[in-house]
């Protein structure tokens, strides 16, 4: 059945007058009492009769009204809920997740998502960088959040932060006392380094500013994320080098503190996705994420 022609029907139920459902729904009166018959003759029924005052609904009538009241709201409802996808207020987004990043800016860019669009409903996943070109590529990720992306003919990288770095020291560490660490100190004291895992990455970066500045740095453990790395600390393995969002992490018995090099220290965030991913989601998301301080 025709939504358009069950709102006529409706409008002629509701005012039992032609001429006033006519007024109501800006038509001629003709052209309504056609639409009228040719409901009648779809359902193959009489749902008016003609009375001295107007019409009135025929027991046939009466039952069509109450489903299409219904009818007519679902494909409102339907028409809007399609509208609010279309312009990404509608839906669902899978957010791969990674390390020391959760304690800096993007759970930030998450709840200012969750805020603008509270109706799209958001899946975290904890990936490494390989599980999130994977799903990306499998559709089953629609952005994540990494670092050291090398350059994909299908997959964009577009940086979000920029994070210095910081060494975390344990507390009985002499090295606690002083306010900032020269990058060259690095040499003389054993690392934790992070992630272990795909490379080019993290510890990849480490290494060549060391070698850059002549040392080769004494690596004893390799870890999958900052956690553990600072954990290491707080037990007295060593020094572990984080970007700025993990000394967010409070441990007892870490320090954390500034490491001096010229140039700087730092590493970059990144939102990646598909470059032909043209989704209204996806494009509000990075237009939040954007709006976030790139230093």
């Amino acid at each position: 059945m025709d939504i358009k022609r069950l709102k006529y029907f409706v409008a002629v139920a509701e005012e039992l007058n032609i001429l006033k459902a006519a007024t109501r729904m800006n038509i001629s009166q003709p052209p309504l009492t056609r639409h009228i018959k040719l409901l009648e003759e779809e359902l193959k029924t009489q749902l008016f009769v003609r009375t001295t005052r107007g019409v009135e609904l025929t027991e046939a009538g009466s039952t069509l009204l109450e489903e299409a009241k219904n009818l007519i709201a679902l494909a409102e409802l339907a028409a809007e809920r399609t509208y609010q996808a279309g312009q990404g207020l509608l839906g669902r987004i899978d957010v791969g997740l990674f390390g020391s990043a959760v304690f800096g800016v993007i759970p930030k860019i998450l709840l200012a998502f969750r805020k603008a669009y509270p109706a799209v409903t958001m899946v975290l996943h904890n990936q490494n960088k390989a599980e999130q070109i994977d799903a990306l590529r499998q559709r089953r990720l629609t952005v994540g959040f990494n670092r050291f992306i090398e350059p994909m003919p299908d997959i964009r990288a577009e940086k979000i932060t920029t994070e210095d770095l910081f060494v975390a020291v344990n507390r009985s560490d002499p090295l606690s006392k002083k306010k900032q660490i020269p990058w060259s100190e690095l040499a003389h004291h054993p690392l934790v380094l992070f992630p272990s895992g795909a490379r080019p990455n993290f510890i990849d970066y480490v290494l060549d500013l060391c070698r850059q500045d002549g040392f080769l740095p004494k690596v004893v453990q390799e870890v999958g994320d900052a956690v553990n790395g600072v954990a290491l600390v707080a037990s007295g393995f060593g020094l572990c080098i984080v970007p700025d969002s993990a000394t967010n992490m409070h441990i007892p018995g870490v320090a954390y503190r500034p490491l001096v090099r010229n140039p700087p220290p730092q590493v970059d965030l990144s939102c990646i996705y598909r470059t032909n991913d043209e989704s209204p989601i996806l494009r509000e998301f990075l237009t939040i994420a954007r709006s976030f301080p790139k230093e």
